[in-house]
């Protein structure tokens, strides 16, 4: 569990409404842990009910933690028939949205020869039209916080490293670069601040477990130049920071947390 008495408090997140997709494990599991012990009303999406339910319970029983988090059963990729009636949801019950964060992804390994139609389009929804029509469908509830709103779009430096058997992971990951540039510029003059991050290696329980074998972890040591692996709670932070009115100058940026990697 992170030690958070050494690091930045956020009084602009105290009671706001955080949105945050695939919060149940990993990175957004961090998120959702950080944002909590800032005050916020944290709602997160996920698909993974048990580790949501554990999720829950362990952020709820942290001391300093305000408001119990939220949790919606939501397939993301499922934009029509789950994604926009769980937004609807929210809207229902928070007409104020101050924060949503579209961290949800999955990075779809396959070779470029097996790739299927279906397969493609899959990785397309749950990587990157999610972003899209989530804070299409929040619009109504971040245009209740204008001029302190902010959107944050989960990236990747996977597109911008020698990558194989992630073409349509990378191929998203780097559309989310366009995808913020474009709501940046659309949205800013509403009072919507909109930005992304794009972590590097983290090691989150599942990038232990399923990617960071010994060569693996020579490879991302070799390429940063810190020499330690990234842990979740650095993503989580960077976030808070681009929510927080302390980032209230940044907007259209997409922001590298990789260990100096590119």
């Amino acid at each position: 569990m992170t030690d958070h008495s050494s690091f930045a408090k956020y009084p602009s997140l105290h009671g706001r409404v955080v949105v945050i997709t695939g919060g149940s494990m990993g990175i957004g599991a961090s998120m959702v842990e950080h944002f909590s012990l800032q005050g916020a009303q944290v709602i997160f999406l996920d698909i993974d009910d048990d580790s949501a339910a554990a999720t829950l319970a362990r952020v709820s029983g942290l001391d300093g933690v305000a408001h119990a988090p939220i949790y919606h059963h939501c397939d993301v990729s499922d934009i029509s028939g789950a994604l926009q009636p769980t937004a609807a949801k929210i809207l229902a019950d928070f007409p104020r949205v101050d924060c949503l964060v579209n961290s949800a992804a999955a990075g779809m390994r396959r070779p470029t020869r097996e790739i299927t139609p279906e397969f493609w389009t899959k990785a397309v929804d749950v990587n990157l039209s999610h972003q899209f029509f989530l804070t299409q469908a929040l619009l109504p509830g971040l245009l209740q916080a204008a001029g302190t709103a902010a959107v944050v779009n989960m990236g990747s430096i996977s597109w911008a490293i020698p990558a194989t058997g992630l073409a349509p992971y990378t191929t998203m990951k780097a559309a989310v670069v366009g995808l913020t540039r474009t709501l940046a510029h659309e949205l800013g003059p509403q009072g919507i601040r909109v930005n992304s991050i794009m972590p590097g290696s983290i090691a989150t329980e599942r990038e232990l477990r399923d990617v960071m074998t010994p060569e693996y972890e020579r490879l991302v040591l070799g390429s940063q130049a810190i020499k330690r692996l990234l842990v979740p709670a650095e993503i989580a932070r960077t976030a808070m920071w681009l929510c927080a009115d302390d980032s209230s100058g940044m907007t259209n940026q997409s922001i590298r947390v990789d260990g100096g990697w590119t």
